[in-house]
């Protein structure tokens, strides 16, 4: 199994270019079984979620390729489509319950397994089941796989009124409601750039949509879409994680393609710790200017402060002057990192959904435990702020959603290698 060993060697210099948003990606994907006309998606990143979900789509019947680069991916659905998302594809990937809206609005219904993916915590179907259902959809839990039908003459438009704003129920309802009969309101819907960046792609399909960015989304049911071409939004995650690199190990470094308005909480957090950022015509530039003031994170869905910076957040906060409490109030079982940041001297301690971190002078080398993706990155950039090596073991999460990393971060020259497992 690979690991990742970083040595903290000085400030970083340079330009780092940001990917196409995986969890943007992961929702465009999808809504190729919306139409039997091809989709294009450019800006695609690499990355093995993108791979499971090419896998998944295979097996529903979609014809998916690596085009160009690799960067875009070309894909249609126009033959027969399988309506069973089997077990050993989605349980490796929460993303894939996201087919379960597309078959049902297309097809008429599907047999999706409940979804697997990160140990962060329990992330519930109810909200997506209660939202088709008020579309007329009729779905029952059968030995690990949800059993829907639509009503006879598909999906009809309904009003939605979410519990809670869960960014998969509002992707899943928009897909299926662009071919529900009348019209759906989803309330209390999630604002996301990536629900934004959806919507933009089902537009250029046929879809009638508005509302994406607010809190209250109306879909127009039409009878078919088409095929459109999509550029994937900028990877919001990946952009603020290599905005804390040269905060960290000091320097000043160019991010491409990086926007304000993706990360506007966050900006303003780093702001506040004496962070310099500026807005160029395409870019991101950041200049760490010393040890940073301690500042406290309480995480929020968009645009508040996003929980998959968090423990990026926490390996800055270790460092820092004075001392910073971080909230968790998206998911349960998310500071699994704070005990492997403490085997690097840190100071935190975890109670319940709140972390409190005293920054220390320095941190030291150590060998880690990756828990889940965002972790597995914030121990990396932890390893830019130690004195001598850390070991970063099983990378594999980080596969899920950085790209090249050691390649970025070493053109902007961190001192980040990976080392081939057995």
């Amino acid at each position: 199994m690979d690991s990742i060993r970083v040595t903290g060697n000085g400030p970083l210099k340079g330009a780092i270019p940001i990917a196409g948003a995986k969890n943007a990606c992961l929702a465009l994907m999808p809504a190729t079984l919306l139409s039997d006309e091809p989709l294009t998606l450019t800006n695609a990143p690499r990355l093995s979620d993108i791979k499971t979900m090419k896998t998944l789509l295979e097996s529903l019947g979609a014809e998916v390729s690596r085009m160009a680069d690799g960067q875009v991916l070309a894909m249609s659905t126009h033959g027969a489509i399988n309506h069973v998302a089997d077990y050993e594809i989605v349980r490796k990937m929460r993303a894939s319950n996201l087919v379960l809206g597309p078959l049902l609005a297309r097809e008429g219904r599907a047999v999706v397994s409940l979804p697997g993916g990160c140990a962060i915590g329990a992330r519930p179907m109810d909200i997506h089941i209660t939202g088709l259902e008020a579309m007329g959809a009729v779905i029952e839990l059968k030995d690990g796989y949800l059993h829907a039908e639509a009503p006879k003459g598909g999906l009809k438009g309904a009003v939605i009124n979410f519990a809670f704003a869960s960014v998969g129920a509002t992707e899943n309802l928009l897909m299926a409601a662009t071919l529900a009969k009348g019209t759906t309101v989803i309330n209390n819907a999630a604002r996301e750039p990536e629900i934004v960046d959806l919507a933009d792609c089902l537009r250029k399909m046929g879809a009638q949509i508005e509302g994406d960015g607010t809190s209250s989304i109306t879909i127009q049911g039409v009878d078919r879409l088409g095929g459109a071409t999509h550029p994937v939004v900028t990877d919001r995650i990946e952009l603020g994680t290599y905005m804390l690199a040269p905060v960290i190990a000091g320097g000043e470094v160019e991010l491409l393609g990086g926007r304000r308005d993706l990360l506007g909480a966050f900006c303003d957090k780093l702001e506040e710790a004496g962070v310099e950022i500026s807005q160029n015509e395409g870019s991101l530039t950041v200049r760490g200017t010393g040890r940073v003031k301690a500042v406290d994170v309480v995480t929020a869905p968009f645009p508040g402060f996003p929980t998959d910076l968090q423990a990026q957040m926490m390996a800055l906060m270790c460092t820092a002057e004075g001392t910073a409490v971080l909230e968790e109030k998206i998911f349960e079982n998310r500071f699994m990192h704070a005990p492997e940041l403490v085997r690097m001297g840190a100071a935190i301690d975890v109670q319940g959904g709140t972390a409190t971190v005293t920054g220390v002078e320095r941190l030291k080398g150590a060998p880690v435990m990756a828990t889940d993706l965002r972790a597995s990155v914030s121990l990396i950039l932890a390893g830019l702020a130690a004195e001598g090596e850390t070991i970063v073991n099983r990378v594999y999460h980080l596969d899920r959603g950085y790209e090249r990393l050691e390649e970025k971060l070493g053109a902007v020259g961190a001192n980040v290698e990976r080392v081939q497992g057995s």
